[in-house]
């Protein structure tokens, strides 16, 4: 996903685009034209972002919806809590892209423009204290909201990055069947927490004050409020949780989830230089072999390597296990098949 930047004076031109993506761009429009006649208006969501204390990664999304008055809400969210949440009602959201979005934060305030599938995503260089901070966004004709950042202290040298389907969710989400029920179909609240994982994330940021807890997942950014809403509920650290689109972009049919997990774990390395990461993931997908080939080009900066290894049915769904004896990676490495396991072998390596 491109990353928004701050909007050039007099340059609102769009680059070519894909056919797929001309497509989807049509269909957008004629949503939004709907939406818009029916009385709604733009609305920002905002998501958890990072930095330092000398700048900020900011996340949210425009959207279009309905008004809704103060005495209503509450009532909605109660209704809502009683019947279950659908997972597809995340995806019937209609997105507004190409709108300028302001961002004010450490006394800056800065002006980007939203990509095509109304997300931001940028930096923005700010004087902030470490732990958490607030940043406030808006588009016109939109409330302000604010978006918490967690910055991350000069002197903190570790930080945790986690995949989440089969990590800290059981999911079995490659299976394209799996993955279209628990994504659109199953209700949140039936989603199961990985045993173990969010007491080993919770000792780990007790051992190491400070430290940033990162969650790193192709999922799409549609479900980043249930996401944030099962990671809460089930007691897992706060954090940022860094998604992408699905669908397709200017020059290509589909996303790379692959590559968008790869092109954020190469930015971090950069990002914070002094930083070394525990990589946390499964033995479903590819989270060994991107963790193992991240180790071998920043091999100063990953603390430990974690897979939680999946159950024999798990497996099954997830398209089977990759080999984790050939991964080459030249830093301490541990797997198990739950949180508790795996907290043991990590201080067994110094990590607890």
């Amino acid at each position: 996903m491109p990353v928004s930047s701050p909007i050039p004076a007099g340059s609102r031109q769009r680059p070519v685009r894909h056919g797929a993506a001309r497509v989807e761009d049509w269909f957008h429009d004629v949503r939004e034209r709907w939406a818009r006649r029916r009385g709604h208006v733009p609305t920002v969501v905002p998501y958890t972002g990072y930095g330092s204390t000398e700048w900020v990664r900011v996340f949210c999304r425009v959207l279009l919806s309905k008004p809704v008055r103060a005495d209503e809400t509450s009532k909605r969210r109660r209704r809502r809590r009683e019947q279950g949440i659908r997972g597809w009602r995340s995806f019937t959201s209609v997105p507004v892209g190409d709108v300028p979005v302001v961002i004010e934060v450490g006394g800056q305030r800065i002006e980007v423009l939203a990509d095509r599938g109304g997300v931001v995503d940028t930096k923005v260089p700010a004087q902030l204290h470490p732990g958490w901070n607030r940043v406030t966004l808006r588009v016109e004709g939109s409330d302000e909201v604010e978006a918490p950042v967690w910055v991350v202290g000069p002197e903190v040298d570790f930080g945790i990055v986690s995949d989440i389907d089969d990590t800290v969710m059981v999911t079995a989400l490659p299976r394209p069947f799996v993955a279209f029920w628990n994504t659109f179909v199953l209700d949140e609240h039936a989603r199961s927490p990985t045993p173990g994982m969010a007491v080993l994330y919770e000792r780990l940021v007790r051992a190491h004050p400070g430290s940033p807890v990162i969650y790193l997942s192709t999922g799409a950014w549609n479900v980043a409020p249930t996401l944030t809403r099962f990671l809460s509920r089930n007691l897992y650290p706060a954090g940022p949780i860094l998604l992408t689109d699905w669908g397709p972009t200017h020059d290509r049919w589909f996303r790379s989830g692959r590559a968008h997990k790869t092109e954020n774990l190469h930015r971090l390395a950069e990002e914070f230089p002094h930083m070394r990461w525990l990589l946390v993931g499964d033995d479903g997908q590819h989270d060994e072999e991107l963790y193992a080939d991240f180790a071998r080009k920043h091999r100063g900066q990953v603390a430990a390597i974690a897979i939680r290894e999946l159950s024999v049915g798990e497996a099954v769904l997830a398209g089977g296990r990759t080999k984790s004896e050939e991964h080459g990676a030249g830093v301490p490495w541990v797997s198990a098949s739950d949180g508790a396991t795996l907290a043991d072998r990590l201080s067994d390596v110094g990590m607890l």
